[in-house]
Order: structure tokens, then sequence, then C-alpha cells
């Protein structure tokens, strides 16, 4: 084991890989090493993760260790592995004041780049904002331009920005020219987000077939998850509670799957408007499914005045199809409760096709609302 560097008793190996034997071994010698970071809990600590990441070699594994103060955002590189001890064991807390736009990023993202990053994968850490002491800036978590990526085992927390935001623009605004598909963001807990607790920002069409599952969740101050892109996404088996507006918001939705996710609540803002556990705005073409959802809103925090969705869906052009079946959705049967269980809309010339079956609704004001140019059936 060989020291490469130290900064204010940081440490920093590389550890090569050698478990391989006869002729594989020369093979294995070669290849990159893992990079182990040891955090000091000092201003330190940014720099010198910084400077292991810029010094690894493509497929290398960055290995952080510790409690890291971060006082500039950490930059990923493509075409590595970073991952923790655990989520206790490895924690990134923002520095009191540093008020960063991002706590870690991926370098297409700081780097402006006209194309998607290269392929990389997060685990197994805290990413703490301390949104407290940063009341400068609303800090995103992590900031993610890169597809075939992989989020899983993180706790993201505190963040007065989005707790992680998988993005098309980057740092100053500039939008992909190519596609950024194929990523999972899986098994993590994401806590008290100052705006939504997964943000997709898509304004164009690049950020589309990527998975969403098994995460929870919790105390988002404007959406649980908001995508701006849906298009071939999986969202499922997703906890979502604490909503301050929506708890699911999905555009576009095409050829999309939305299962099998637990909502406990949603609109639990005191500003009045309309807020509903499941928000669709469905595109023309290709079919979408939402199944086996429970959309509960039995908060006793709602504004009485706001208009409560439980499952909206709205074309915005053309004609959509989406199937809906074996859906929960329950309000309190009080005022609370109020609002419209399943709300299908299809405004001017534009057409909306349901297929909706085997749904449970109670304790709301108004079972279904629909608009003349949606069609509800059955199906076949």
């Amino acid at each position: 084991m060989k020291q490469q560097r130290g900064l204010a008793a940081i440490a920093v190996w590389t550890v090569p890989f050698l478990f391989a034997f006869g002729e594989d071994r020369a093979e294995a010698n070669s290849a990159p090493a893992a990079v182990i970071v040891a955090g000091s809990g000092t201003v330190a600590d940014a720099d010198t993760i910084n400077s292991a990441i810029a010094a690894s070699p493509q497929g290398a594994e960055i290995v952080i260790r510790g409690n890291c103060l971060i006082t500039q955002t950490v930059r990923l590189l493509g075409n590595r592995s970073y991952r923790g001890e655990s989520r206790t064991g490895t924690i990134l807390k923002q520095a009191d004041g540093a008020n960063l736009p991002a706590l870690v990023a991926s370098s297409g993202f700081l780097d402006n780049t006209a194309y998607t990053g290269a392929p990389l994968s997060v685990r197994d850490l805290t990413l703490d904002g301390n949104k407290a002491n940063n009341t400068r800036a609303q800090t995103d978590g992590l900031v993610l331009r890169a597809w075939l990526s992989v989020v899983e085992n993180l706790q993201i927390t505190r963040m007065g920005g989005n707790g992680l935001r998988l993005t098309n623009p980057s740092a100053n605004g500039t939008r992909l020219k190519n596609t950024q598909v194929n990523g999972r963001i899986a098994n993590n807990l994401i806590e008290e987000s100052g705006l939504h607790g997964v943000f997709v920002d898509d304004p164009g069409n690049s950020v589309t077939d990527w998975m969403l599952a098994d995460n929870w969740i919790a105390a988002s101050g404007i959406d649980g998850i908001h995508l701006d892109n849906v298009a071939g996404w999986f969202v499922v088996r997703n906890h979502i509670y604490g909503v301050g507006r929506h708890a699911i918001y999905a555009n576009r939705l095409y050829a999309s799957s939305i299962s099998d996710n637990y909502i406990e609540d949603f609109g639990s803002t005191n500003s009045v408007g309309t807020w509903c556990g499941i928000c669709g705005i469905v595109n023309n073409g290709g079919g979408s499914t939402i199944a086996g959802n429970r959309i509960f809103n039995f908060s006793k925090r709602c504004n009485p005045a706001s208009d409560f969705r439980y499952l909206s869906l709205e074309i915005n052009h053309g004609t959509g199809t989406v199937v809906v079946t074996g859906n929960t959705m329950q309000g309190t049967g009080s005022a609370r409760g109020y609002g419209i269980g399943e709300y299908f809309a299809a405004k001017g010339e534009r057409k909306l096709t349901v297929v909706s079956t085997g749904n449970f609704i109670e304790g709301v004001q108004t079972h279904r609302m629909t608009d003349p140019h949606v069609t509800v059936s059955t199906g076949e």
C-alpha cells in the first residue's frame, strides 16, 4: 500500500487489484488501482478529494472514508466508480457558509459540455447539505449529467435545493445535443430537500429511459419526484411522504410505467393551489401504464382552500393512451380529504383514452371527473 498524497491529516492511497492467477495476473496487475481517500473533517477535504479524482485513471474506483467537510463542489469524472464505506461511515457535509450550487456534480455539468458525460456510479455514502448554515444558496445534493449511470444506497439530506438532480442543462445552461439515457437511481433515502427530492431537468428531449426504483423520499419543499421528461421511464416502488405540492409530477408520459409507489400524503404546503398525488402530462403516441399505486392524503397539514387530485392525467397534444389499473386512492372523508379521485382532461381538439379498471377510491368528494374529449373504458 503506497501513500500517494497527504493534506492536513487526509490520506490518499492507491491499492492495486491482485485477485488473479496464472496468465491473467499480468493483466490484473496493470488494471486501474483503487483510490482510497480518508477525510479529516477539515476544510482541506474537498480539495484533496478533487485532486485524487483528477489524478485517477479511467476505470478506477474512488473510495471515500470518514467525515469530509466540503467547501467546493466535488467533481466526478466519468468512467469511474465512487463509493463510501456506508451511509454512516462516509459523510460529505457542506461546510458552514460554503453556499455551493451543488455538493457533488458530474464533470459534464461543471464543464458545460454540449454532450452527456461518460458513465459513472455513486454508492454507499451520505450527502449532507447543512442548509440551516448555508442560507444564501439552494444547494443540490448530487447533480448528474452522464448517461448509463447508477446511483444507489445514498442518504441525501438537508439540501436547500434538490436532493438529486438529473439534468440536461449544464451549470451555465448549455443544453445537450445528444441523449442521456439508460441509468438507474435506486435504494436511496432523500429527505428534507428545499425544492424537489428528485428533479429531472430536461427542457429538451434527452433524459429518457431511466429507472427510479425503491427510494424513500421524505419532506420535500415542493415535489417529491418532479420529472420534466418521463418518456420511457420506470418509476416504481418509491415511498413518498411529507410532500409540499405534488408527490409525483410526470411530464411527457410516453411508454412510461408508474407503478407500486406508496404516497402517504401530498399538498401539505400552506400555499393555495391544485396539488396531486400523481400528476401526469400525457404525450401523443406510445401508451403508458399507471398501476398498483397507493395514493393517500390523510395529512392534517393541508390547506382546505386547495384542490386535491389523487390521480390527474391531461393530454398535452394529439392523442394519448394510459392504462390505469389496481390503484388505491383514499382521503379522510373530511374537508382535508375532499378532492377528486381520478381527474382526466383533454382540452381543445386533443384526445385522451384511459383504460381504468380495478381501482379503489374512497374518502374523496368526487370519484372521477372527465372532459368531453376523454374516453374511459375497461379495455378488452
